[in-house]
């Protein structure tokens, strides 16, 4: 009987001193999170002053950037390897990117919601030839979009051949000049 008492007492005071051991590992791994989280904030404000001082420094010319969506549908035309031609002067930028078709009509620097509004200014398409790796060339729309900054999200909303406006997501990085300028 006391082998019993004794078997019985040990196993509680070893599982409470689990509990308590574990808990008190539990705040330690709860500090070192929110230390992490801390640290993470910090690096980021860092690294969006350096993208803002870059995007300020950016010189007049033309450059070769990355257009990047957030759409299978909706991206530069694979002869153009997701990129577009990124033109600065005084200051404002403004890609211009070759699409993979004559499907999208319009687009709309913002939500697809303002793009409807009356007197809401839409971006309209030029006819660009676009060759691709065996030769064969295609005519399809290209846009020239404004850029608020690089490397960072912004609203563009396009409108295809069914009518229905469409809100994406879209950013302009990586800009390089372009040869001869």
């Amino acid at each position: 009987m006391k082998k019993r008492v004794i078997a019985v007492l040990g196993i509680l005071l070893l599982s409470s001193a689990l509990v308590f051991g574990c808990s008190g590992k539990k705040d330690t791994q709860d500090t070192d999170a929110k230390e992490q989280v801390e640290e993470t904030d910090q690096k980021e404000d860092v690294d969006t002053e350096s993208s803002s001082e870059a995007d300020a420094g950016i010189e007049d010319g033309t450059y070769s950037a990355d257009f990047n969506t957030d759409s299978g549908m909706f991206h530069a035309n694979e002869a153009c390897e997701g990129k577009g031609t990124l033109t600065v002067k005084d200051g404002k930028m403004t890609i211009h990117v070759s699409l993979v078709s004559k499907n999208i009509l319009n687009l709309y620097p913002g939500l697809a919601e303002d793009a409807q509004k009356d007197g809401a200014e839409l971006l309209e398409p030029t006819e660009d030839t676009v060759t691709y790796s065996d030769g064969t060339t295609e005519e399809v729309y290209g846009f020239d979009i404004p850029v608020p900054a690089l490397d960072e999200e912004f609203d563009l909303a396009l409108v295809g051949t069914k009518g229905t406006w469409y809100d994406h997501k879209v950013s302009v990085s990586n800009p390089e000049p372009v040869e001869g300028e």
